[in-house]
């Protein structure tokens, strides 16, 4: 079992001891992933195995207009990986909630939202490696992108702001499980909508209905948004409704988290 040293607070802010807290709960679970070849499959190898079958299997099928397919998919393989890493999360929540864990932690001096906050530390260290590894494995393949310092900036900022919410969201659904295989189920919507949007292919070549779906859905708005920044292309709504959709998503999914984290672990 992992220990943790709780910070002393004494003489230091609430702010600066949660901080604490947090960066040796973010160390533990990342010390856990270290340890998992599976873990690592899904943050390191399973999205540049998607950007090498959509380049070079499904690439040359795919029309894009004026834009290489790779240009194109790269941004939407930023939030598959995105996504897939939620399934981590998921699991590690849950298995913390029902191993014991917890109650340890609620028996020492530290604040019981920390467990929290140190999960979300931890996924979003694996949700940037994930990125970087998916742009260095994307130059190899042909990326090229022309956008400037600032653009690159937005797009960080949208993908940073998209995979906090991802990793709440996952935190919630590893909370709510009552099982690890529970928790793998549930966080399995989030791996899927991606496929259905603008991520992958073009919503023009969808039927109708899907198309409206997959053009205004807010995975596809994070993957519009930053395709065009990388393109150095006008972003439009995108970049604006996609920071609306994923700070409200924020916005009720931190207090749910809270709220069922402390009743589940009072229980």
């Amino acid at each position: 079992m992992t220990t943790i040293h709780t910070a002393d607070v004494g003489g230091r802010s609430e702010l600066a001891a949660a901080l604490a807290e947090a960066r040796a709960l973010s160390g533990r679970c990342l010390r856990h992933v270290a340890r998992s070849p599976e873990q690592l499959m899904l943050m390191l190898f399973l999205p540049v195995m998607l950007l090498l079958l959509f380049r070079y299997l499904f690439g040359g099928a795919i029309q894009t207009g004026g834009t290489a397919y790779v240009n194109y998919v790269l941004p939407g393989i930023i939030t598959v990986a995105i996504t897939f890493n939620a399934t981590v999360t998921s699991v590690a929540v849950c298995q913390d909630m029902l191993e014991g864990i917890v109650a340890r932690f609620r028996s020492m001096p530290m604040r019981s939202a920390t467990v929290l906050l140190g999960h979300v530390s931890a996924a979003l260290v694996r949700h940037l490696v994930s990125i970087a590894v998916v742009v260095g494995a994307g130059f190899l393949v042909g990326f090229r992108p022309v956008g400037g310092f600032a653009e690159w900036l937005g797009a960080l900022g949208v993908l940073v702001l998209f995979a906090t919410a991802v990793s709440w969201i996952a935190v919630l659904l590893g909370i709510a499980a009552k099982t690890v295989e529970g928790a793998s189920g549930l966080s399995m919507p989030l791996v899927f909508i991606p496929y259905v949007g603008s991520a992958l292919v073009p919503p023009s070549t969808m039927p109708d209905v899907l198309r409206v779906f997959a053009e205004n859905q807010p995975v596809s708005l994070v993957a519009d948004a930053v395709r065009a920044w990388f393109l150095g292309v006008p972003v439009g709504n995108a970049g604006w409704l996609s920071l609306l959709w994923w700070a409200g998503v924020l916005i009720v999914v931190v207090p749910a988290s809270a709220w069922l984290f402390r009743r589940k672990a009072a229980g």
